[in-house]
């Protein structure tokens, strides 16, 4: 039906890279190649892609590492190496149902589109605080298959692109977000600025186990802070429209606004449950995140050794 380079980046993450390989393995429609770039200087992705090669069900594998800690120079090698006409992005810690590329590229033949989303759900542990449950944290909005999709909730994960969308320009992913994340809604802002369509595909759905790290207070606020900071970020570099000065003054404003009846709200909220005051601290963290990008902060959620984080984009959870 068509040739696809499945592009995957990795960080120090062998068992979950391991459990894609074994997927996509097994796809409907068999990938034209898969490329694997690691982003561990140590090159620990390595023994798994060889594994995977002296298997029983090898897959047409490239493996490539870019040590340089940075998440869009590791994706703009992953495309650099890639020879397919439709690239299909997937996060290394996430699973694929055996339909899932046929039915990302039978999207974009039926909706003639130039690239395709599809949903990405999560994987609550058995053992997830019933709080974690009960206020369905992790996951995202989705549309009827064929929606166009809005330009503030682009983002990768779980994606299918023509490949001459990004052909002649070297660095299609913007070094400057490689440790702070929001590289995906930056490129994919740009080629809708440039005309791409770009549609939802409902039922391509691929799975994210949440691992045990990011069941924590702290890493939703910080995820939340990064969605805001993301949000503000694309709006200064024009991705959503003209963001003169006036509209500069009044996204302030809500903001800070926002901001103050999120706190309020958390306060008012948590005698009915600590899920429904999270709901709003998330709401005051990605407002905060606005405020502090206008301020010239950027969070570097990269910046660290954040193994369990990398390779996982999803970035613009905010009001």
């Amino acid at each position: 039906m068509m040739n696809i380079s499945v592009c995957i980046a990795t960080y120090r993450r062998p068992d979950r890279l391991a459990l894609l390989l074994d997927d996509l393995a097994v796809q409907r429609l068999a990938p034209f190649e898969v490329v694997v770039v690691d982003n561990d200087a140590e090159g620990s992705a390595a023994p798994v892609v060889e594994r995977q090669r002296a298997g029983a069900r090898p897959l047409p594998l490239r493996y490539a590492c870019q040590p340089r800690k940075n998440i869009a120079l590791t994706r703009n090698r992953s495309v650099a190496l890639a020879r397919g006409e439709w690239l299909a992005f997937i996060d290394d810690d996430e699973r694929a149902p055996p339909d899932w590329l046929h039915t990302l590229a039978l999207a974009a033949l039926a909706h003639r589109a130039a690239g395709v989303l599809g949903p990405v759900e999560p994987l609550l542990p058995p053992d997830a605080p019933a709080w974690i449950r009960r206020g369905r944290f992790y996951r995202w909005a989705r549309m009827a298959t064929g929606s166009v999709v809005p330009v503030n909730r682009l983002r990768f994960g779980n994606v299918l692109l023509r490949a001459d969308l990004l052909a002649g320009d070297a660095a299609p992913f913007d070094a400057r977000y490689g440790l702070t994340g929001g590289e995906d809604g930056d490129l994919l802002g740009r080629l809708v600025q440039k005309g791409a369509r770009i549609v939802w595909c409902d039922e391509a759905v691929v799975v994210e186990p949440v691992e045990p790290a990011r069941l924590r207070l702290r890493w939703l606020l910080l995820r939340a802070l990064r969605g805001g900071q993301d949000h503000a970020r694309h709006r200064l570099a024009g991705r959503f429209g003209p963001f003169p000065t006036a509209a500069r003054i009044g996204f302030v404003l809500r903001a800070a606004a926002q901001a103050a009846a999120a706190a309020a709200l958390a306060l008012v909220a948590w005698p009915s449950g600590r899920h429904h005051a999270v709901y709003w601290l998330e709401k005051l963290a990605g407002n905060v995140g606005k405020l502090s990008q206008l301020l010239g902060w950027h969070y570097r959620e990269y910046g660290g050794d954040h193994g369990s984080d990398h390779g996982s984009d999803h970035g613009e959870k905010v009001a």
